[in-house]
């Protein structure tokens, strides 16, 4: 009988310190969960670092297209960013509601 109980107590207490370990693992400062967030981080930075390079390439492609001076672009360029027109044009202005 006595040592029935002593195996219980044995196991229980395997099963205790299983638990806290496991537990330890998920929840400490440098556990799974930790890592899993960090983890998901490093992938969303990695995707902003992915379209800032797209953006700069097709910056430097307006800005060799206008040192290289393309009269295409170089109007292109006047038109949108600073409402340049030809002589002898009228703005028309379509307000949205």
């Amino acid at each position: 009988m006595a040592l029935q109980k002593s195996r219980k107590f044995i196991l229980f207490l395997i099963s205790l310190i299983f638990i806290a370990g496991i537990l330890f693992l998920f929840f400490n400062e440098y556990g799974i969960l930790k890592f899993i967030k960090l983890n998901n981080q490093v992938n969303e930075l990695s995707q902003q670092i992915n379209e800032v390079e797209k953006e700069n390439k097709r910056l430097q492609a307006e800005i060799d297209s206008l040192q290289n001076k393309i009269p295409a672009q170089i109007e292109k360029v006047a038109r949108e960013k600073y409402n340049m027109m030809r002589q002898g044009e009228s703005k028309i202005v379509v307000e949205e509601k």
